[in-house]
């Protein structure tokens, strides 16, 4: 009961020292520049966190993290926006949101879809935060006990979530899987050191940067898509107007129905966020293929099904939280993001790790309230973005389709400042125009090629640490479980396809 005490008085604390001005208008500041940054493609906020780094020497370290976890949780958001309006994520994350969130704007829904990303991230960062601030040290230590072969075991069980996505052919489905394993073996082996399948450029020897790929696959191949469309007019709106007022927003039926998917996906992605090295993306796709598989209209899914746009956002924006767990309590970053965050930390003097909460307890609980402060704040910033993003949709389209191959370029440059993967954003375009054409689905490649490279070096790594005994897998408990997981879903798809209930071939 006394630690109870003692928690909330830290809580109350920390949160009164939140609102101090400084603090305060720091993460205001950062949410802000993280939302519209998270819109650009390609730039996202570990670019900009790290851009921010050298700007907040002058600063104390309570504001100057607060600006950087500020920008983290905008830019987690940001982008949907663009996912949503123009099928270009700005984040990779925000991948999964395409899938439902665009199709919902080409009904004349986009207020709607922007609406249900925005509270589904809200609800997804609020609970993500509440993990953290109440079982970071044990969940840390939960977290220890993951080594690479029950990360391996739940990549695998990650993705079967391909079958999950094939649409109506699962053969297409596999095949497309396929092409992004290929894809995933570029670059240099993680193990032995060495370069593979290169053929000798020197820019894919630390293999296939992720930005241009996702740029190409889905906005560059969508403008291709446009351009096949006969126009009346040269006038033509982006996207159709809403067919009545409740397409503009999210009615409180529609939002009491996602109640139960932001929970289940937001647990999922606060879990994946506490094991290091998975991230939001491996979040995202999970939580919508959970949902796909839960819900009682799956065919839906993949033509502007709202739960599985409530279930993709909800998923990734929870990471942000969890993320943070394992950074610091135990001083490992749960991703990208949370690595470069972790240096800004130290370069201000917070040396995170499991002496954090004796260290900088005062300093640890500010940083707890004014997360909870900034849930406030992105919803209001975002409520003002849906505002605003949603004239994008009233503007000529013969003016926007133009900002969005500017902004593909610029995504696709802005990640090495290399010509050469501009040509890769192209060469993916016109692989995900072909394949779109010919009915292959496109997620099980981006997920492929994600989660790939993970599981071949955890694989690896766990019969190095085994002498090469497989057996490794079947011996630890958590990795039997994801297996039998991830044999339940095959198994499930299978009796399903056998009985004709399912769509998939």
């Amino acid at each position: 009961m006394d630690m109870v005490f003692a928690w909330f008085s830290d809580m109350g604390a920390g949160i009164s020292a939140a609102m101090s001005v400084g603090i305060f208008s720091s993460a205001f500041i950062g949410v802000v520049i993280g939302v519209f940054i998270g819109v650009i493609p390609g730039l996202g906020p570990a670019v900009t966190i790290a851009l921010a780094i050298p700007l907040t020497f002058s600063m104390g370290p309570l504001p100057a993290i607060a600006l950087f976890l500020g920008i983290y949780k905008g830019g987690t958001y940001g982008g949907s926006i663009s996912a949503i309006l123009i099928n270009t994520p700005g984040t990779p994350a925000a991948a999964a949101t395409v899938l439902d969130g665009y199709p919902m704007a080409k009904q004349g829904k986009s207020g709607k879809a922007l609406n249900i990303a925005l509270f589904a991230s809200v609800f997804g960062d609020t609970f993500g935060i509440f993990i953290l601030c109440m079982v970071a040290q044990p969940l840390a230590q939960f977290a220890l006990r993951f080594g690479p072969t029950e990360l391996c075991s739940l990549l695998l069980f990650a993705m079967t979530m391909i079958a999950v996505l094939s649409g109506k052919s699962l053969l297409k489905g596999i095949t497309a899987a396929f092409l992004g394993i290929m894809f995933g073996t570029i670059g240099m082996d993680p193990i032995a050191g060495e370069t593979r399948y290169s053929f000798g450029l020197l820019q894919l020897e630390d293999r296939l940067p992720i930005i241009p790929m996702v740029i190409g696959l889905f906005a560059v191949a969508e403008v291709l898509l446009q351009m096949e469309e006969p126009r009346t007019t040269s006038h033509a709106s982006l996207l159709p107007p809403p067919a009545s007022p409740d397409d503009a927003r999210a009615t409180w039926k529609e939002i009491r129905h996602c109640l139960p998917i932001f929970f289940r996906s937001s647990c999922i992605g606060a879990g994946i966020g506490a094991l290091p090295g998975t991230g939001s993306t491996t979040a995202a796709f999970l939580s919508y293929g959970v949902a796909k598989e839960r819900s009682k209209k799956p065919d839906l899914f993949g033509k502007g099904s709202i739960e599985g746009l409530a279930a993709a956002e909800s998923g990734n924006n929870a990471v942000c939280g969890g993320a943070l767990v394992p950074m610091l309590s135990l001083g490992i970053p749960g991703d990208d993001i949370t690595a470069i965050l972790m240096g800004g930390m130290i370069i201000h003097g917070i040396n995170v790790g499991p002496q954090i909460f004796t260290d900088h307890r005062a300093q640890v609980y500010t940083l707890f309230g004014m997360l909870l402060i900034s849930v406030f704040m992105l919803l209001f910033v975002g409520k003002i973005m849906v505002a605003v993003s949603r004239r994008l949709a009233n503007m000529p389209q013969s003016v926007v389709m133009p900002l969005v191959l500017l902004l593909c370029v610029m995504g696709a440059y802005g990640v090495n400042f290399a010509i050469f993967d501009c040509w890769l954003m192209l060469f993916f375009g016109l692989m995900g125009y072909g394949m779109v054409k010919l009915g292959f689905p496109l997620p099980p490649m981006l997920i492929a090629f994600i989660l790939s490279p993970q599981i071949e070096f955890y694989f690896r790594q766990s019969l190095m640490l085994s002498n090469g005994n497989m057996a490794v897998f079947v011996t630890k408990p958590l990795s039997v479980l994801f297996l039998l997981m991830a044999v339940g879903v095959i198994g499930h798809l299978g009796y399903s396809a056998v009985s004709g209930r399912s769509g998939h071939v």
